[in-house]
């Protein structure tokens, strides 16, 4: 069936003469999800460790695990030193065991001074700000510490300060210390350098840390500009804390609440499932905080009792039925610390972190993208299992299956859908949502156009790994999804809401392409892509419900939603239009509005269908904003052309 409706919505391909006489109704539809447009966040790319998360030095704790053994990479000697990692008999804790002991080496001269230094996430960004550092030292030590931010190329000092060293023999001793550079690096290619004076020997270090000023000044916070990125998207929800990355790539590593909250020094850390490993600065409380300061709904995944096993779909390890019961109640806990008030074990717990209040949380995602890991064990019994103990203690929670597709487990759950495709595939799927299930809801948890189209109009992406992928998201993909979120807008009374994904990418360290927003250590190049500025006209413009609209035209090549903000009276109409060798044009009549009404047209376009925002390039999307006047009959009238993403509101 979804076979013949993509055939049959391929007779737009063609582009033939086209116009859109649409009458608005202002009454007959449906609620539209207050959630509509969204955020997926997970550690892919390096998009948490060197990516959004601040912090500025690499390994800085130098955790390690049996799939990424702890390194001292890319730690360098300073002065003649030694470097050498060491489980001292007294840890600094149980998370963190391994340190950094720095001693002199073979031909250190007397009075000299001995240090490491730290290259950061491919560098890092000196300007004229305050840096917030910290370390801790084991050893017997009465001298000062210097701290220091340097070039790497002439060795340049941009700011230095001495911390008088407050070692006590035999324990582990925290110095805090700022740095204030007065003139800003001409580049990224900077280091960080802490020494001292080895006169009483060795010392050993750990959780090495420094932080530039971070987002709304929070601590263990983000970087500003990526965030105010994420806040500009008008985001509703918060999708974490994964995707693959929460599912754990082998036994024993999955991503464990417990563990990414509390001290620094009481998170172990984890390899993650792209390649590398994390250092769980981003926990569960920071993810809260982040829809907090972005007034976003979390989201929460939790994991289904499932590990990727090196990403062998035919050989994943789930958890024997007998055992998921241990696993289903660490998800409660995790529950009970974000909702429990301050009398139970975990809410009390999240109160001593500083968050006596509870936390909002509405939806619990179970798992992700099961229907490709263990699909027969998540639906025989391991979703039923999570299922069954979250709803009877949190009956009001939306429990989503992780099916991939439109098909939800359990009567009352909702579904998650993932959509990667070319962006023929996309424009074919405005009405995929038409005859959906009305009784579970569906979240549109990824989403994206990653490869190009093929002389085939239907071909489906390939997952070879040989097969090009779209380096960074190009305009006619921005457009293509622009057909497919429109059509879950005019779907809102089931779509809870979707959001693209990934979300980050740093350039120095990806694993997947294209991605919403690129990134590196210069925050001034962060490169926002021109998938990111359509979510961003669609997001910005929302209505409290869908308006019914008649047309004496189909859909294709133009496709278009009608809302209607039921507080305010005002109308939202938006429209893209897909390969057609002519401008479209529109003749819109709202019920209700007569001739003289107002309104504002916002359009978005590109010089060309494969233009795209490319590190240390300009932005190809222009955006272009006209005033309309309703004439006789209260019509208002315009054109769009090919590839043209458009709203407008009456005002």
């Amino acid at each position: 069936m979804l076979t013949r409706k993509l055939l049959s919505s391929l007779s737009f391909l063609a582009g033939a003469a086209y116009a859109a006489n649409i009458t608005v109704s202002n009454h007959g539809g449906n609620s539209s999800s207050p959630l509509m447009y969204g955020i997926m966040f997970e550690d892919i790319n390096h998009s948490g460790d060197g990516g959004i998360y601040a912090e500025l030095i690499q390994n800085r704790a130098f955790q390690g695990s049996t799939e990424f053994p702890s390194t001292i990479d890319p730690w360098e000697a300073v002065g003649n030193a030694k470097l050498t990692l060491q489980n001292t008999t007294v840890p600094l804790s149980w998370a963190l065991p391994t340190s950094v002991q720095v001693a002199p080496g073979n031909n250190f001269a007397s009075g000299g001074s001995i240090g490491l230094q730290n290259p950061g996430w491919w560098g890092i960004s000196v300007t004229p700000q305050p840096y917030s550092g910290s370390f801790w030292a084991l050893g017997s030590y009465h001298g000062k510490f210097t701290a220091k931010l340097q070039s790497a190329k002439s060795s340049h000092v941009w700011a230095s300060v001495e911390i008088k060293s407050k070692c006590q023999k035999g324990e582990w001793v925290e110095h805090k210390f700022h740095l204030n550079p007065r003139v800003a690096a001409p580049d990224t290619d900077n280091i960080f350098v802490l020494e001292f004076q080895p006169d009483q020997g060795s010392l050993n270090f750990n959780l090495i840390s420094l932080f530039p000023p971070t987002y709304k000044n929070s601590p263990n916070g983000n970087r500003p500009g990526l965030m105010a990125g994420l806040k500009d998207l008008n985001p509703s929800f918060l999708r974490m804390p994964g995707g693959n990355n929460i599912e754990g790539d082998i036994f024993g590593y999955r991503w464990k609440w417990n563990e990414t909250i509390g001290p620094l020094s009481q998170r172990p850390g984890r390899p993650g499932t792209w390649g590398y490993a994390n250092t769980d600065g981003i926990g569960l409380v920071e993810y809260l905080q982040w829809c907090e300061d972005l007034d976003a709904e979390p989201i929460l995944a939790v994991w289904s009792g499932v590990y990727l096993n090196g990403y062998d779909n035919d050989n994943p390890y789930d958890i024997p039925e007998e055992e998921i019961g241990l696993y289903v109640q660490e998800a409660m806990d995790e529950l009970e610390f974000i909702l429990g008030d301050v009398h139970t074990k975990f809410g009390a717990l999240r109160a001593s972190l500083g968050h006596p209040r509870p936390w909002k949380l509405n939806y619990v995602e179970i798992g992700n993208e099961d229907n490709i890991s263990s699909p027969l064990s998540y639906a025989s019994y391991r979703f039923k299992a999570f299922y069954d103990a979250i709803h009877a203690a949190y009956p009001s929670i939306v429990i989503i299956s992780s099916t991939g597709d439109l098909k939800a487990i359990a009567d009352n759950s909702a579904t998650d859908y993932h959509e990667y495709a070319r962006p023929n595939i996309f424009a074919t799927q405005f009405g995929l949502f038409d005859n959906a299930n009305r009784s579970h809801p569906i979240l549109i948890g990824e989403y994206a156009t990653i490869e190009p189209n093929t002389e085939n109009p239907l071909e489906p992406v390939s997952w070879d790994a040989g097969e090009p992928r779209l380096p960074y998201p190009n305009w006619v993909g921005a457009v293509a999804e622009t057909i497919f979120t429109l059509g879950a807008e005019r779907n809102a009374d089931i779509v809870i809401g979707a959001s693209y994904a990934p979300g980050f990418q740093n350039i120095n360290g990806s694993q997947w392409a294209p991605d919403l927003v690129s990134f590196s250590a210069d925050p001034a190049k962060d490169v926002y892509s021109t998938s990111y500025y359509a979510i961003q006209l669609l997001s910005a413009h929302r209505y409290t419900h869908t308006a019914p609209f008649t047309s004496d035209e189909g859909f294709g090549p133009a496709f278009y939603v009608a809302g209607v903000n039921h507080g305010t009276n005002q109308y939202t109409f938006k429209a893209t239009v897909y390969n057609t060798t002519s401008p479209v044009p529109f003749n819109i009549d709202f019920e209700g509005l007569h001739q003289g009404a107002k309104a504002t047209l916002t359009v978005l376009n590109a010089p060309s269908g494969l233009s795209e925002n490319v590190p240390n390039g300009e932005n190809v999307v222009k955006r272009t904003t006209t005033s309309l006047t309703a004439q006789k009959g209260g019509v208002f009238s315009f054109q769009l052309k090919e590839y043209d993403i458009a709203v407008l509101t009456t005002f």
